[in-house]
C-alpha cells in the first residue's frame, strides 16, 4: 500500500492542486447532499463554527448558509449548495453604493451576489478563484439571476489578476487558510486596495498549534483545518503587509484542536 504524502513534504503547487481537486468536487455537489470536502469534514464533536454549531444531524450547505445569516431564499440554490464558508463577511463589511469589492476564493459566487446588491449598479464585485469548475458554476448562477455587476476571474490569490489600487474592499470566506503562503495573499490584498481601502475576512485560525498528525494530513488541509495558523501569526502577516487597525472583531466556536472561526479586519493607510 502506497504511503500518503505528508503536507510538510509537498511543494506549494502540489498543495494547491489538492485544494483545487477538493473544491472541484464541492462544485459538483447538489443541495440534497451533506457537507463534505471543506472544514466540516471533522467529526461532529470536533467541528468548529465554520460548520454551524456542533450537531450529530446531517448538515447541508443550505443549512450552513442559513445559520450564518444568508438570505438563501433570494439566492440561487446552486450558489448555496456549493457554499463552503465559515462566516458571513459581507454582513460586517459595511459596503456602500458604488464600491468595488474583491472576493478572494469566490467559489460559486454566494458572497459576490450578496455584495453585488449592496454596491448596486454603480459598483462592481470581482471574484478570483483557482478552481475552473467553481468559476463556471458562478457564471451560470449570475446569468440565471441576471446579476451583471460581477466579474469572475480565474487566478491564484497569491498572485491576483487585479490592478494596483483598484479595489475599495477585500472580502474572503474560509479561503486564506488554504493558501500555502498567507503572507503573499495579504501582500496582494494590500497591493490591489486603494489607499484607505479595507479588508474584512472570515477565516479559520488557531488558538494553539495543531498536532503534527492533523497538520500533515492532506484531507485536514483541504478541510480548512490543516492549513490554519495561529491567530496572532495571522494578524502579524497582515501588519507586515502594511495593514493598520488589524484585529479580530468576532469569533465563534472552537474545535478540540483549537481551530475557530474568526472575523478579521484591517485597513490600508490613506
Amino acid at each position: 500500500m502506497t504511503e500518503m504524502k505528508r503536507v510538510r513534504d509537498m511543494k506549494p503547487e502540489e498543495i494547491k492542486e489538492e485544494v483545487r481537486k477538493a473544491y472541484s468536487r464541492v462544485a459538483e455537489y447538489n443541495s440534497d447532499e451533506g457537507i463534505s470536502a471543506n472544514c466540516c469534514d471533522e467529526p461532529a464533536q470536533n467541528r468548529s463554527s465554520c460548520c454551524s454549531p456542533a450537531s450529530e444531524a446531517k448538515v447541508t450547505r443550505l443549512n450552513l448558509a442559513d445559520a450564518l445569516g444568508y438570505d438563501t431564499e433570494r439566492m440561487p440554490v446552486s450558489a448555496t449548495e456549493s457554499f463552503a464558508g465559515c462566516g458571513n463577511p459581507v454582513a460586517l463589511a459595511s459596503l456602500k453604493e458604488g464600491e468595488v469589492v474583491l472576493d478572494l476564493g469566490s467559489g460559486a459566487g454566494l458572497d459576490m451576489f450578496v455584495a453585488s446588491k449592496k454596491v448596486g449598479d454603480a459598483g462592481k464585485v470581482i471574484g478570483v478563484d483557482m478552481t475552473p469548475a467553481m468559476i463556471e458554476k458562478a457564471k451560470k448562477n449570475a446569468e440565471e439571476f441576471g446579476i451583471t455587476n460581477v466579474d469572475f476571474r480565474f487566478g491564484d490569490i497569491e498572485d491576483m489578476p487585479v490592478d494596483d489600487n483598484s479595489v475599495d474592499v477585500v472580502i474572503s470566506n474560509c479561503v486564506i487558510n488554504l493558501a500555502p503562503s498567507k503572507a503573499k495573499v495579504f501582500q496582494e490584498a494590500f497591493r490591489v486596495l486603494k489607499p484607505g481601502g479595507r479588508i474584512m475576512v472570515s477565516d479559520i485560525v488557531l488558538s494553539k498549534p495543531l498536532p503534527k498528525e492533523v497538520s500533515d494530513e492532506v484531507i485536514t488541509y483541504t478541510s480548512c483545518i490543516g492549513g490554519a495558523i495561529l491567530d496572532e501569526e495571522y494578524l502579524q502577516h497582515m501588519r507586515d503587509a502594511g495593514f493598520e487597525n488589524v484585529k479580530i472583531t468576532d469569533k465563534a466556536g472552537e474545535s478540540l484542536h483549537g481551530a475557530y472561526s474568526a472575523y478579521v479586519a484591517g485597513r490600508k493607510p490613506e
